[in-house]
């Protein structure tokens, strides 16, 4: 199974470190390691009023190659421009079908600071370029929004499952979530003749009822809902 972390090196905004770990929990990745920050930077991003249990539990480390020390593939997010690749270069629309073919375990995207990127020594210590494809008049990306990105890209995996932060509170799902869980349940219902003495409207009743009674967290109300789609997508 593969897991993955985030990895900022040398950033220089904690707006932008804010908005890089709310991007991950807004796709379901919790391990954020950042190399070498700023300290006053730093201290100022972990400290924010509202920063997410992600930053708060992000390891710092000294170098790149500490951060990566328990990372079985790696891909240094870069833009292409005045640069002469030397490593595979992985565009971000073919980022999961590469995936497939990498070593199994923990996969780090690695993200430069705002000013100047990732450094040609930064980007060796890699096994590969992640490029997210631009207008040539505008080829760098801000570095939260690259982040957003990536990690909305991961999350469209089939066998992604999102990560808690350690020590972080279960979330509850919303009703909007819960909802969506309840239609991909459904079309199962409906594929496999479960309950057929019931109409679609108490099957999806019945379950309302079973979340309320039973409640879940996100993450579990996620991996059910993955479940069933996946399941739904091999039946006839």
């Amino acid at each position: 199974m593969t897991s993955f972390c985030v990895v900022l090196v040398r950033p220089r905004d904690p707006n932008n470190i804010g908005a890089a770990a709310r991007a991950m929990g807004n796709f379901g990745l919790s391990d954020l390691r950042v190399v070498d920050p700023y300290p006053p930077v730093w201290r100022e991003a972990v400290s924010a009023v509202g920063v997410s249990d992600i930053l708060q539990n992000a390891r710092k480390f000294e170098t790149l190659d500490d951060a990566l020390a328990d990372t079985h593939f790696s891909l240094a997010a870069t833009a292409l421009k005045n640069r002469r690749a030397e490593q595979e270069i992985v565009t971000l629309p073919r980022l999961n079908e590469r995936l497939e073919t990498a070593p199994a375990g923990l996969t780090a995207l690695v993200f430069g600071n705002e000013k100047s990127g990732l450094s040609g020594e930064d980007i060796a210590r890699c096994d590969a370029i992640l490029n997210i494809p631009t207008s040539a008049k505008q080829p760098s990306i801000n570095l939260a929004q690259a982040v957003i990105l990536s990690c909305y890209e991961l999350s469209r995996r089939a066998d992604f499952v999102p990560l808690r932060t350690p020590g972080a509170q279960e979330e509850p799902p919303t009703d909007a979530q819960k909802e969506i869980f309840i239609a991909a349940a459904e079309t199962l219902c409906e594929k496999t003749a479960l309950r057929a003495d019931l109409t679609v409207s108490q099957r999806k009743a019945f379950l309302r009822h079973a979340l309320a009674r039973h409640p879940l967290g996100k993450d579990q109300l996620f991996f059910l809902k993955k479940l069933a789609e996946k399941i739904n997508a091999l039946l006839p």
